[in-house]
């Protein structure tokens, strides 16, 4: 029996080493705190990549909040292998894009998923060599806020990462979130590819002027103390909430507004600082 376990241990460790191998660049997505629109940021980046012509899966580590499946319009469908004895395959959404959230594997939204720990990292384990993974250009991970197990869970299975981008809000208060973010990446080893200034400001309907909703400079007081770049500064745009309930790509589907002009802008920045073109 213990030559039978060795070997299944083996036969995992494989499948684990063989997908990641399979995956170019890896990045992992970060806040200090929720509600700082981090999975819509992560959403729109593998959008983004994807049309650039890339292979592109992400990967929904949220394991008690998960809300990929909603923001890519995927809720419902269920991990399932395409023959009895094969690894499932993680859900196509487009052509160039690939998901993989615990949503697709509960039978409803509403099911909570009451974990510690242990079975947090198993699953997240299982997640990279359970599953046939294509070959990817990129993966993104979007991970919950803060820096729990998790974000944790995830830099250590997949081992080297090309680095994080870290979402955050203008206001004094996401200063100390950020910081505490970008020390989590610093000790683990990951690079810091930079941060994304989402909610900036809101462009008035009737005027067109831009107003600060939060105001504060506490990002860039962050970006500036621990030499890392503002990728980008995205407005408020209800657009963006719209498609993200719909499950459509506001990048692609508004790419007009000036926040989708600036996401693209991240995106762009994003490919030019991993491949160095």
């Amino acid at each position: 029996m213990e030559k039978n376990m060795n070997a299944e241990k083996e036969k995992q460790e494989r499948y684990l080493k063989e997908n990641i191998e399979r995956i170019k660049h890896k990045i992992i997505i970060l806040s200090g705190k929720g509600g700082v629109g981090k999975s819509t940021i992560a959403v729109n980046l593998a959008y983004g990549l994807a049309a650039n012509g890339k292979k592109v899966g992400i990967l929904d580590v949220d394991i008690h909040g998960p809300s990929i499946a909603k923001l890519l319009g995927i809720e419902g469908q269920l991990l399932r292998p395409n023959r009895p004895g094969d690894r499932p395959e993680p859900i196509k959404v487009n052509e160039n894009l690939y998901a993989l959230t615990i949503a697709t594997l509960l039978g409803s939204p509403d099911n909570p998923v009451i974990w510690r720990g242990p079975l947090k990292m198993k699953l997240i384990k299982q997640f990279l060599q359970d599953i046939e993974w294509p070959s990817l250009d990129y993966l993104i991970v979007d991970s919950p806020p803060g820096t729990g197990d998790e974000p944790l869970s995830a830099v250590q299975i997949i081992g080297q990462l090309d680095g994080a981008i870290i979402v955050s809000t203008p206001q004094d208060l996401a200063l100390l979130d950020a910081r505490k973010t970008i020390n989590f990446s610093k000790k683990l080893n990951v690079p810091i590819i930079g941060i994304v200034q989402n909610m900036t400001a809101f462009k008035c309907p009737h005027c067109g002027n831009y107003i600060d909703i939060f105001e504060g400079t506490g990002t860039e007081k962050a970006a500036r103390d621990f030499g890392v770049e503002i990728l980008g500064k995205i407005p408020i745009d209800k657009k963006i909430v719209e498609t993200c309930d719909k499950g459509k790509a506001y990048i692609k589907d508004f790419k007009e507004l000036e926040s989708a002009k600036s996401m693209v802008k991240i995106v762009d920045r994003v490919i030019k600082k991993i491949e160095k073109v």
